[in-house]
């Protein structure tokens, strides 16, 4: 070992038992232990969720196509080593005696699902509970409605296509079963064998194919680039659990990208720690370094003895960061076990890794310019204690701690919009931060002077560390304001989950309802203690032109996928109209047609079109669009824009026309209703009276995504007590840095006569101060981060929260003052004399 390492390690080892390398020690800790903590815990969370959210999907990845899976990339899957399945799915009539019955028919092979269940029960509409098994050969599991429907009961015969089933088991509900509620059949379940007899999938059937992959997450990605070169867009559709819009995937991907958010701030938090800790190891060895060049040692040696001492302090930081935030983040899932369904047998390397090269970044990338500074200490400091740095240019430090915050959130996230938006905000306060320590200057010479009480002295002592309060006032409130977002941002998401699915959300949706059995409908459920909801009219229409130019309309097997013209739908639309705005619809532009129903020449109707479908087809306010319905040809001009809510559990819909448009077409209607778990038993009844009329259950769906959302919330609880945790350490680190200086304040102060009440109340009084400036900063900071987040990475509504512009001030001044006081308690406690023997 060279002697410049000798002294490295026993300077190392003399510092360590004086407890000189605590602070930049529990910072590389914090930095490592949070970040592992949360990413950890994010990321199996994540991955319980994506396991549960693989169940509406029935498989890890689907390829639906419009022909026969080709059995070549089956066998290329298993090669893979993913598990395979096969569905195939198509609309058949399903005869009993002299009832018959439109069926979604679902024939599947032995291995489906892959993920999920399909669930089961004896009795219509009774308890649901897990099949162990499929359809037997010929056998057939119906929905509950085709036994009102067909006058059935178990162990009936029924014939689909050339084929007879019996009737064996009450089909409650499969794991992509979907969430439409737009032409929606009762499923029938058979066996893929048994597909053939039935005679129903030859030329100029509407069947759709189905393929289920499930395996690790890197063999569905290398097959799906060796098999993507065999796809064609008309013809084929690939689909993961990433890729999932249901309600379900929506509010999982809003949950992930949260646990991203919290994991980022959770990096910043270690990133300000670990400055702050390195400026006070830098001033703290002001004197030895000096000492040091007066014996002779040369910048060079001194330099490979500090940063040689930074290494190992990296080291062993990094080494006890990873064993406390393993056993963190195993203590949380113990905690929530019982509620949250998280794989412990999961272990992810990503966080460890992330956690490892965010404690060396942020301790040698921070620690730069403090020891550049330690470097750089003259030898003329052992006889002149008031000579400490010649490097005065921070342009170093800021592009160093700058650089390393955002390349860690950069390399983190792997998402460049939250990286811009939380680094963008943070320097938007540093800016703001900067401004305010000038007015605590001005404020300090004005409030500093006249008769010396505990308010003025601690002005006066603002005025007098004004740069070292203003590393303070920027540490505290970029700590408050990442703790802010966090909290904020959880709080505005949940509710808005919650908010989509209060109880008494319908359950239960009725189509196919006619004009003439709207007002028996509602009478006959009134009667028996249910109340229906709105009844929405539906037509099915086609998407033809804009401004006269045709439009793409549905490619089929035969069509060529190159067809000139305009992108239209691809599918036939469901049609409403009112001119009433529907509730979660939001007029983002233009003019609500019901609101001003005689702006339009005669003869032309007004339509309103959801932004997201107007934006992809390119559609325009006063663009004429061409409605096909039936052999009739309706022409409506676009008065308005509307941004629909597809999350909350109603029918929504592309396009609303003005009613006088539609009077001349007799429409079915949709509507919904509640029905509690208790009353289950009175569907029959209920239903009886009108045999046409198609229900879809979505209580099992519903179920599941409260269920989901839940569980989010909960974890979010966690996620957001560690996030404090980790802040409250920072402010703590904050404080400790300054105590050395405060040492020599207190003693002079001491050495003056002042009373001991009288420094106490002013340290407090100082640490309020500061505390009540922050807090506002970083509201005002928390408004900017959070509309940037909401509207361009979560897609909610942005809100300001003017109370946290009150609740943050106050918090602040009681936690920093706080802080302040514990962190400074026990110089505060030590007489004069003792004071002065520390100096020394």
């Amino acid at each position: 070992m060279s002697m410049t390492s000798t002294l490295a390690w026993r300077l190392f080892r003399h510092e360590a038992k004086r407890g000189e390398l605590t602070i930049i020690l529990l910072a590389i800790v914090l930095s490592v232990g949070a970040v592992l903590s949360l990413s950890l815990f994010s990321e199996r969370l994540q991955g319980a969720l994506k396991e549960r959210s693989a169940a509406f999907i029935a498989a890890d990845a689907q390829l639906r196509s419009d022909t026969p899976i080709n059995d070549t990339w089956l066998q290329q899957a298993r090669d893979e080593g993913l598990n395979t399945a096969k569905q195939v799915t198509t609309r058949s009539m399903v005869f009993h005696r002299d009832e018959m019955s439109l069926v979604d028919l679902r024939a599947v092979n032995e291995n489906y699902p892959l993920k999920g269940t399909v669930n089961i029960t004896d009795v219509p509409f009774g308890q649901k509970e897990a099949a162990t098994d499929l359809p037997k050969p010929g056998e057939v599991w119906l929905q509950s409605l085709l036994f009102q429907t067909l006058k059935l009961s178990l162990g009936d015969s029924i014939e689909i296509g050339d084929a007879e089933f019996t009737v064996t088991k009450v089909l409650v509900d499969i794991p992509d079963a979907g969430f439409s509620v737009f032409n929606t059949e009762p499923i029938a379940l058979i066996r893929l064998s048994d597909l053939d007899a039935t005679a129903i999938t030859g030329p100029g059937s509407r069947a759709r194919y189905v393929g289920y992959f499930e395996g690790e997450r890197s063999a569905i990605s290398n097959f799906y680039d060796w098999l993507s070169p065999n796809l064609q867009d008309d013809l084929h559709n690939w689909r993961t659990v990433e890729d999932d819009e249901s309600a379900i995937g929506r509010s999982v991907a809003s949950a992930e990208r949260y646990f991203l958010l919290a994991s980022l701030l959770a990096i910043v938090l270690a990133a300000v720690s670990i400055a702050v800790a390195a400026q006070r190891y830098s001033q703290r060895h002001f004197d030895p370094v000096a000492i040091m060049k007066t014996l002779g040692a040369t910048k060079q040696v001194i330099r490979r003895i500090y940063l040689l001492q930074i290494l190992f302090i990296t080291g062993l930081g990094i080494i006890i960061g990873l064993i406390m935030g393993f056993i963190g983040q195993q203590v949380v899932v113990w905690l929530v076990a019982e509620q949250v369904d998280v794989a412990l047998s999961i272990w992810h390397w990503r966080p460890v890794l992330i956690a490892v090269f965010t404690g060396a970044t942020c301790s040698l990338l921070f620690s730069l310019y403090p020891l550049m500074q330690l470097f750089s200490i003259p030898p003329l400091r052992v006889l002149r204690r008031d000579l400490s740095t010649n490097l005065r240019s921070r342009t170093i430090q800021y592009v160093a701690s700058g650089g390393a915050i955002f390349l860690l959130m950069w390399i983190y996230s792997q998402d460049l919009m939250i990286s811009l938006i939380l680094f963008g905000s943070g320097v938007v306060l540093v800016a703001g931060l900067l401004g305010a320590t000038f007015l605590l200057i001005a404020a300090g010479r004005k409030f500093g002077s006249g008769k010396m009480g505990p308010w003025q002295l601690a002005w006066a002592r603002i005025k007098r560390r004004s740069m070292e309060n203003s590393v303070q006032l920027i540490s505290f409130s970029v700590t408050t304001m990442l703790l802010l977002v966090v909290l904020v941002m959880r709080n505005d998401m949940v509710s808005q989950w919650r908010s989509q699915l209060p109880e008494g959300t319908p359950n239960y949706f009725l189509i196919n309802i006619t004009g003439d059995q709207k007002t028996e409908l509602d009478t006959h459920f009134k009667s028996n203690g249910i109340t229906i909801e709105e009844f929405y009219p539906v037509i099915r229409g086609r998407f033809v032109a804009v401004n006269d130019d045709s439009v793409n309309t549905e490619v089929s097997k035969e069509e060529d996928s190159n067809t000139e013209g305009r992108q239209g739908l691809g599918r036939e639309a469901n049609l409403t109209w009112s001119n009433s705005l529907q509730k979660e619809n939001e007029i983002t532009s233009g003019t609500w047609h019901g609101d001003n129903p005689d702006a339009l020449d005669e003869g032309v109707f007004a339509v309103s079109v959801e932004t997201d479908v107007g934006e992809r087809l390119g559609i325009e306010l006063g663009d004429m669009l061409t409605f096909n319905v039936g052999s009739e040809i309706v022409k409506t001009k676009v008065t308005s824009f509307r941004k629909v809510n597809w999350q909350t559990m109603q029918p929504n819909f592309f396009f609303v026309i003005q009613p006088e448009a539609m009077a001349a077409f007799n429409p079915t209607y949709i509507t919904s209703f509640y029905l509690p778990e208790a009353q289950k038993s009175q569907l029959t009844t209920l239903l009886k009276p009108f045999a046409s009329i198609t229900m879809f259950d979505v209580d099992a769906r519903i179920n599941q995504l409260r269920d989901i959302v839940n569980q989010v919330s909960v974890a979010i609880e966690f996620i957001l007590v560690l996030v404090l945790v980790a802040g409250s350490l920072v402010l703590i680190a904050q404080v400790q840095a300054s105590m050395d200086e405060r040492r020599q304040e207190l003693a002079i102060l001491r050495t003056l006569g002042a009373k001991g009440s009288l420094i106490r109340k002013s340290v407090v009084f100082e640490f309020v101060i500061i505390g009540v400036v922050a807090g506002f900063m970083a509201a005002l900071a928390n408004e900017l981060s959070l509309f940037m987040l909401q509207t361009n990475v979560f897609q909610m509504t942005a809100s300001l929260h003017l109370e946290y512009w009150v609740i943050a001030p106050i918090v602040g001044a009681i936690v920093v003052g706080a802080l302040g006081a514990i962190g400074c308690w026990r110089l505060l406690t030590l007489n004069t004399s003792a004071l002065l023997r520390k100096m020394v």
